[in-house]
């Protein structure tokens, strides 16, 4: 049931600008690599010339965080307003599939979504390296691991904003709020460990990495049960 259940979500977020943004966010990303380094590209790789693949790692490494929750409040509202704007709520939520399957669908879609991001993102880093002329020697694993493990940090976010959305035909709250995590995340540095904020960049490495990945995982997955034992309660119009 689960599966049908996505399978007509991917139908129904056809056309809806969806899979728009899921190519916007790492090809924005590799955009602004491609006009720092053009700009400062002889400083640059003299900077970076111990090594020239971490460099331009670490400078993309600097915006995943903020690009990924700004991604996830935006996919998050499209996904739910795809209901909201067709007034299909009821109709969804009278046919025979629990509330719970509904709202693990969304999650689901949104999880997939933001994975081909970070597809698309470890492409394009790796695509950007060879056309810059980096060599050869291409670091794959820590391509990998930066594109991805941030992605675990924001799980917290993403049943936050799933939530929201879902639960909010009004969708300025659930924006609202994503926003303003997007840009509190660029301050994470400076938060305590226990911040949910710092855990994507915490996953990266550090002494706390494993304590951070399993925390979002966790506390990722309190906060969808909450999503939904709330959805499956609230009238929805």
């Amino acid at each position: 049931m689960m599966g049908r259940v996505l399978s007509t979500d991917f139908i129904k977020i056809r056309g809806k600008g969806i899979w728009f943004l899921v190519f916007l966010g790492p090809i924005g990303l590799i955009a602004m690599q491609v006009l720092n380094f053009g700009l400062r590209y002889d400083y640059l790789m003299e900077a970076y010339k111990e090594d020239v693949w971490g460099g331009l790692i670490d400078n993309i490494i600097a915006f995943v965080p903020m690009s990924l929750i700004m991604g996830i409040t935006l996919v998050c509202s499209l996904i739910a307003n795809v209901e909201h704007q067709m007034s299909s709520w009821k109709q969804l939520l009278a046919l025979p599939v629990s509330r719970m399957t509904v709202f693990s669908a969304k999650f689901g879609l949104g999880v997939i979504l933001l994975l081909v991001s970070c597809v698309l993102l470890v492409l394009g880093t790796i695509l950007l390296g060879l056309g810059l002329q980096l060599g050869t020697d291409i670091p794959y694993l820590d391509i990998v691991r930066f594109c991805f493990l941030p992605f675990i940090g924001t799980l917290p976010i993403l049943a936050l904003q799933l939530w929201l959305s879902l639960s909010y035909s009004n969708q300025a709250i659930s924006v609202s709020i994503g926003i303003t995590i997007a840009i509190a995340s660029l301050f994470a540095t400076k938060y305590d460990e226990w911040v949910p904020m710092k855990w994507p960049n915490m996953t990266l490495d550090g002494p706390h990495q494993i304590e951070a990945i399993v925390a979002s995982l966790f506390v990722g997955f309190t906060v969808l049960l909450l999503g939904m034992a709330h959805f499956s309660r609230k009238d929805v119009a």
